[in-house]
């Protein structure tokens, strides 16, 4: 029987080795997008506007900027979607206590389970 000690340190270990694969997938993917928009950049803009070539650093530059300006400094995922759970919650404290007992059980029907319990949980199938 293994003590808890390396169990923890391998745990430790996989979750550095998975933040180092992830880091390194997203900088592998930086340098693609912004190889990508070089290429469509120099193909287009100087035929098109006679506007001049860019390099790579210009390109990745280009992408910040416009991630800046068009997707704002807030964060991808979660940060937005509060807005969804809000509205839920109102549509949810408006219903009459039958519509919320049929739309439980259409919940039941299509997915299998009751709303907010575990997947494990005997209580909600019965």
């Amino acid at each position: 029987m293994r003590s808890k000690a390396v169990w923890l340190a391998r745990g430790v270990a996989r979750g550095v080795a998975k933040g180092v694969a992830i880091a390194a997938a997203v900088v592998v993917f930086i340098t693609v997008f912004s190889w990508a928009v070089m290429l469509l950049w120099n193909y287009v803009v100087p035929s098109v506007f006679h506007g001049p070539a860019i390099g790579y650093g210009q390109a990745f530059a280009l992408l910040v900027l416009c991630r800046i300006l068009f997707g704002g400094l807030r964060g991808w995922r979660g940060s937005h979607g509060h807005w969804r759970r809000h509205m839920w919650r109102e549509r949810w404290e408006s219903l009459t206590p039958e519509e919320r007992a049929r739309l439980r059980e259409r919940f039941m029907e299509r997915c299998g389970r009751g709303m907010g319990t575990p997947p494990g949980d005997e209580r909600a199938q019965s």
